[in-house]
């Protein structure tokens, strides 16, 4: 039998609250979805401000990283290369979404949205550098 770290709750409010503090020393309202390792939602909360559609892409985001163990930055990139990808089921091909990984594990996944897309990659990657 295999052992494998998972994420526990207190992993989870440490990342959020590293992605919290990156977003209001920058003034941003943005949502924050924290995913495990196989995408099913563990957390996500909407900022004061942020518009309701940015909380379901912060979840989108989060499980494409998750699912596809790759930032959802990568995604967005090669689909101008080969446009067939969009066709892959649950990929959003947005910048926003990091995964997680914990002793060369993913854990799971962090997704934001609600600011421009490189920005919303700033808040998810001081939340993922948190755990480390």
């Amino acid at each position: 039998m295999r052992n494998r770290p998972t994420l526990t709750a207190a992993d989870v409010q440490k990342m959020v609250a590293a992605c919290k503090s990156e977003a209001t020393k920058n003034k941003w309202s943005v949502s924050i979805a924290v995913v495990d390792d196989a995408g099913s939602l563990l957390y996500l909360e909407r900022l004061d401000g942020a518009g309701p559609v940015t909380a379901e892409v912060a979840i989108e985001k989060a499980v494409t990283a998750a699912r596809t163990r790759r930032a959802s930055k990568f995604w967005e990139d090669r689909i101008k290369e080969r446009p067939a990808f969009m066709k892959f089921p649950g990929i959003l091909p947005l910048q926003g979404g990091v995964p997680v990984t914990y002793q060369n594990e993913c854990v799971g996944a962090i997704g934001v949205s609600g600011v421009q897309s490189h920005e919303d990659e700033q808040i998810a990657n001081a939340g993922a550098a948190a755990l480390a």
